[in-house]
């Protein structure tokens, strides 16, 4: 005998997706690869005119696996201080959100 065939229900994002993220959150720190990204994208449109979005990641890639760790350890600073700094505000905006929660 063949089985019935089911259809499922798919809940919309008001009956219980995801919840919206607080415009009012820190930002998430950056990576050291994308610190040098930023600081190279430029430089890779130039040296490649009409090149792709994607070839432009791909090159970036590249560019940065043949890095030495000397020439890393500047963008790793930089991830590391924005680390940092994002576990700061983040700290500050859960203490606010537990003063919030408690008035």
């Amino acid at each position: 005998m063949p089985k019935e065939k089911t259809t499922r229900k798919t809940k919309s994002r008001s009956e219980g997706g995801r919840k919206k993220k607080d415009p009012n959150a820190p930002k998430r720190g950056l990576s050291a690869y994308m610190f040098f990204a930023n600081d190279n994208r430029d430089k890779v449109r130039e040296e490649n005119p009409g090149i792709s979005f994607g070839q432009v990641g791909k090159m970036l890639g590249e560019k940065w696996k043949a890095l030495s760790e000397t020439e890393r350890k500047p963008y790793e600073d930089k991830a590391a201080a924005d680390k940092k700094r994002y576990e700061d505000e983040k700290a500050s905006y859960n203490a606010g959100d537990d003063d919030e929660e408690s008035s």
